[in-house]
């Protein structure tokens, strides 16, 4: 079981997505596990309004408001605990570029007996203080060359790709279809599709029932 830990200052941008579908139904077998912490609730009383602020202005100057480090750090520590082999990943774009590979990777479990826990730290506004990811050694991670307004998206993203090589996700037809040959190109009925006084039809190799002949065109268009 893979335990995905997210730091975000909106969990309900994202929750709604994660509990449904394949993740969804993944979440009530027990094959991942989904924890929110939100910095907000790691903020500590203080006589100084400042201080019960999540974020403040830049050192330096510039646009918008960087996010504290104490409240992220108190958020990740508490999703850390005492458990040992923990994955913390910190979104930017300057990160190693996320992908299929990296999927798999994070996917395979470091805690004796099986499982994993992943962290995510996700940014808002123009960013994190810099520090957090520095005294966490969080491994930096980019899901493209854009910028979004904040790291939920990105997080979703990884959670989904992440969770498809965690045992007992995928359904029993869904995994058969991970070892296929895909293609860029999937047809169903009508084998005659008639839109706007044209039709469209399905190329006749995948109504052949030729299955060498269907795989090599599945490969040449992968």
């Amino acid at each position: 079981m893979v335990h995905f830990h997210i730091v975000t200052l909106f969990p309900e941008s994202i929750e709604p997505y994660l509990g449904t579908s394949i993740i969804g139904k993944a979440r009530q077998r027990g094959s991942i596990k989904v924890s929110f912490y939100d910095p907000k609730d790691f903020l500590r009383k203080s006589k100084r309004v400042q201080d019960e602020r999540v974020d403040r202005r830049p050192y330096g100057g510039g646009p918008g408001m960087i996010l504290r480090p104490e409240p992220i750090l108190r958020a990740v520590q508490k999703a850390i605990g005492k458990k040992r082999g923990v994955e913390i990943i910190f979104f930017s774009t300057d990160g190693a570029q996320f992908d299929e590979a990296m999927a798999q990777k994070l996917a395979k479990p470091t805690r004796r007996g099986g499982g994993k826990d992943i962290v995510f730290i996700c940014g808002h506004y123009e960013g994190i203080d810099a520090r957090v990811q520095k005294i966490l050694k969080a491994k930096k991670v980019s899901v493209g060359p854009y910028v979004l307004t904040g790291g939920e998206l990105p997080a979703a993203t990884v959670i989904d790709a992440v969770a498809r090589f965690v045992p007992g996700v995928l359904g029993k037809a869904e995994s058969l279809e991970r070892s296929r040959v895909s293609s860029q190109e999937v047809y169903t009925r009508p084998e005659v599709l008639e839109w706007k006084g044209k039709k469209h039809r399905v190329p006749k190799v995948l109504l052949s029932g030729h299955h060498a002949e269907i795989e090599k065109w599945k490969k040449r268009g992968a």
